[in-house]
């Protein structure tokens, strides 16, 4: 394992925690409908925290490549967005503490900041480490949002069952964190939501609804969902009516259901289901159905 000193600074006089999960929210990589942002800054804004550990973003961060946002009024740099990297203690609404592990994804170092992380979760005795994903997905929002679980061991996953099977993707430091932790004996799974992929760059809260109650029902945690919950029925309105308003995109959207719910009865009847015409292809939905948005949102501005 690579040399984590210098990495990190505890801070302070850290009260004994008895097995606290962990809760990694890194962004950075994907992060579809804005759902692990949303998450974090829910648990954040509504839960007493404290921080306990903050990293050297100066040793982690290509600055040049996601640029802190600076403002400048008139003839003077007035304020600095200053990223901040940081292991925070929350207490759920029953008391509970448990840990956050919050802000951009290290673009450097990784192997060292995962030993960092380790040991960290090690130094507070962790029991479980989760981490928090959103992907763009072929479903239709029309639908229950729906997610992937993966974890070092199968037993942690509960009734959970597979959307994928084989399949490569790019690595992110929150499934590496995964990796490494199984691999030294830790316990650690992850959620990653499945968002419509029409409506992957914008906010999304439903997904992030998803994750903090898959937690809940996982660890026990008794996390805040109500203004998240709240969120999503309005953006699920705007977003109905919308495509209310175009019946090409109202054909399309009808379309992803017939594709997404022939799928689940394929899995429910482990057969395959036979469709008297082809359903369009994700890309194909997906373009259209973004084109279709943004020429609202263009109409509105």
């Amino acid at each position: 394992m690579l040399d984590p000193h210098g990495l990190y600074d505890v801070a302070g006089e850290v009260p004994a925690l008895d097995g606290p999960v962990l809760i990694q929210a890194l962004t950075g990589f994907v992060d579809a409908g804005s759902a692990i942002q949303l998450a974090r800054e829910n648990l954040l804004e509504n839960l007493a925290s404290e921080v306990v550990a903050t990293f050297d973003l100066d040793q982690l961060l290509d600055y040049r490549s996601r640029r802190p946002p600076m403002i400048f009024v008139a003839d003077h740099f007035e304020s600095y967005e200053e990223p901040v990297l940081a292991l925070h203690l929350l207490r759920d609404q029953l008391g509970t503490p448990f840990l956050l592990l919050a802000g951009p994804e290290p673009d450097l170092q990784w192997e060292r900041f995962i030993a960092a992380v380790t040991e960290l979760i090690e130094r507070f005795g962790v029991k479980a480490t989760i981490g928090l994903n959103a992907i763009p997905m072929a479903v239709p929002h029309t639908r229950p949002v729906s997610l992937t679980a993966h974890a070092t061991d199968k037993s942690l996953l509960g009734e959970h069952t597979s959307w994928l099977q084989r399949v490569q993707v790019p690595a992110s430091v929150g499934n590496l964190l995964e990796f490494r932790l199984g691999q030294t004996g830790h316990d650690a799974l992850g959620y990653a939501a499945h968002v419509p992929h029409y409506l992957a760059q914008t906010a999304y809260p439903a997904a992030a609804e998803l994750l903090l109650d898959t937690v809940s029902k996982n660890t026990g945690l008794a996390l805040p969902t109500g203004k998240l919950r709240e969120s999503a029925k309005l953006i699920r309105e705007e977003v109905d009516k919308q495509i209310a308003d175009d019946e090409q995109a109202a054909r399309l959207v009808s379309s992803l259901e017939g594709q997404y719910d022939a799928f689940l009865r394929g899995r429910q009847n482990n057969l395959l289901v036979d469709t008297d015409t082809p359903l369009p292809t994700a890309e194909e939905l997906g373009a259209e159905l973004e084109r279709f948005l943004a020429e609202q949102a263009r109409d509105e501005g």
